[in-house]
């Protein structure tokens, strides 16, 4: 199963232009940022700027990377200063090194930061810097002056900024429409762009934060040498967006190690515990990388000195590629490195469910979930063979867990609905039919499965459910700061 959006990119182009954060105190009046623009707006215009992104861009939504990257930001956030909204966390499926937040808490990381990244602690180290442009307040201080209050116009501002498309159509036509709303956009963009002087401020409170999460306070000047060495094996065309708008890199990595003298040695002997952090690179190598680029990566290792993890990579790859007697000899070969990891047991039990050998699968996937209950695309896999034996009763059961633990997968809809289908249960068939379409960005296939829903719905508990349904697929325009006012006067 995919756990993302089933988005085409049709563009020849994706890249991140501005890092933008947004941040005002918890006592903050109700008029103290952009004029007549609150906190209440502030977290409205995140939320649409962020139902912008996820339906537009492909966010990971596989638990095992998704959970990872929420608990890690989670980890450093807790020791920024109290804001007005949680701080929420996605992963976005592209190759360059990349992380940046926008108002209302969102902070999105790009799995070619991840990739690249030696160490977990690296990767915090770049979250700390962008939670530090947050807490200091750099992007809203300029904006506060622009005194920018309508909705629409921030949108296109904020797209303009941070999504960058060249050429395309559909639904990625329509954000470059957002994004091209004429000068004003490209003025105020550059208008917001970080100076140095935010940069080396954002750099020594995000190592703050990243010695109060706990890490080696080495690793923000590890992360930055990955960055400046990663620079050089780019053309200049396709450097990281994270270079691109933050120069300087020989600098900051000067001042950062001047800090180092006046630091306690303890801090420097913390140790890095990478375990988690190389299983959510090897599901983004061997899973979301071309497997022409994944198999060369795990063949250059020395086969003696390939890990489990490698293994499980290349059965994985293999899988893709459809060279099913490699996969599985690369999958018992991690199994017999590392007997009874959970990861392996799952990856493995899916790629027999793949190949149909229900038999094979079962058992890996059911020791899987012993051991980790939590694991929603194991209790997927499970699903989806109850399924197949013809087990509605307790397969819908599953499925609507899974459906809980990972709620915009297209996927995990589908097949709830098929099995309701096929059980009889026609009107819930049709609403998670309807939810499948509109994660999968098929309005024209939801609008067909809410009128087969509207004709079906009888009772009471339907007709609610029905209506929250309506409410997903026809929700109402947000509300314009701007037209307040007007509504106040009335």
């Amino acid at each position: 199963m995919n756990f993302r959006n089933k988005i085409i990119l049709r563009t020849t182009a994706l890249t991140l232009i501005f890092f933008f954060s947004f941040w005002i105190t918890p006592q903050a009046t109700a008029n103290s940022l952009f004029g007549d623009f609150t906190v209440k707006d502030e977290i409205k215009l995140g939320k649409e700027f962020d139902k912008m992104v996820r339906s537009r861009l492909p966010i990971i939504l596989d638990p095992q990377i998704d959970g990872y990257v929420k608990r890690l930001v989670a980890r450093v956030a807790e020791h920024i200063p109290p804001q007005p909204f949680p701080i929420k966390a996605r992963v976005i499926r592209n190759s360059s090194m990349n992380a940046f937040a926008v108002p209302g808490g969102y902070v999105y990381v790009y799995t070619g930061l991840i990739l690249n990244m030696k160490h977990e602690s690296e990767l915090a180290a770049v979250i700390g810097h962008e939670l530090a442009h947050v807490t200091l307040r750099h992007a809203a201080r300029r904006i506060e002056k622009m005194k920018m209050v309508n909705m629409a116009s921030m949108l296109g501002t904020l797209a303009g900024m941070l999504i960058g498309i060249a050429g395309g159509g559909g639904n990625m036509g329509n954000l470059g429409q957002a994004v091209a709303m004429g000068s004003m956009g490209g003025a105020q963009g550059a208008y917001l762009s970080y100076t140095q002087e935010n940069e080396r401020e954002a750099d020594h409170l995000g190592m703050n934060y990243l010695i109060a999460a706990g890490y080696n306070p080495e690793r923000m000047v590890d992360g930055f040498k990955v960055m400046r060495q990663r620079q050089w094996h780019m053309s200049s065309t396709n450097i990281p967006t994270y270079l691109s708008t933050h120069p300087g890199l020989d600098v900051r990595i000067g001042y950062l190690e001047d800090r180092f003298k006046r630091m306690p040695p303890e801090y420097f002997r913390r140790r890095d515990d990478d375990a988690e952090f190389f299983k959510v690179q090897t599901l983004i190598r061997s899973r979301l990388t071309s497997t022409d680029v994944a198999l060369a990566y795990y063949k250059a290792i020395p086969e003696n000195k390939r890990t489990c993890l490698d293994h499980l990579g290349m059965g994985i790859v293999y899988s893709r590629m459809k060279r099913n007697l490699k996969a599985e000899q690369e999958f018992n070969k991690a199994n017999e490195l590392c007997p009874g990891e959970t990861l392996i047991l799952r990856e493995e039990g899916r790629f027999y469910f793949n190949t149909g050998k229900m038999d094979k699968a079962s058992p890996l996937l059911r020791e899987a979930y012993l051991r980790d209950p939590t694991d929603a695309m194991t209790l997927y896999f499970i699903a989806r063979i109850e399924g197949s034996r013809k087990n509605y009763k307790q397969a819908i059961l599953t499925m609507r867990r899974v459906a809980e633990m990972v709620p915009h997968d297209q996927e995990i809809h589908y097949h709830l609905g098929r099995m309701l289908g096929e059980s009889g249960h026609y009107f819930q068939a049709h609403t998670q039919l309807a939810y499948a379409a509109l994660y999968g960005h098929d309005m024209k296939q939801a609008q067909f499965h809410l009128r087969k829903a509207e004709g079906l719905a009888k009772t009471q508990k339907q007709r609610e459910e029905l209506k929250k349904l309506q409410q997903t697929i026809n929700p109402k325009p947000p509300e314009d700061p701007s037209e307040k006012d007007g509504k106040n006067d009335n």
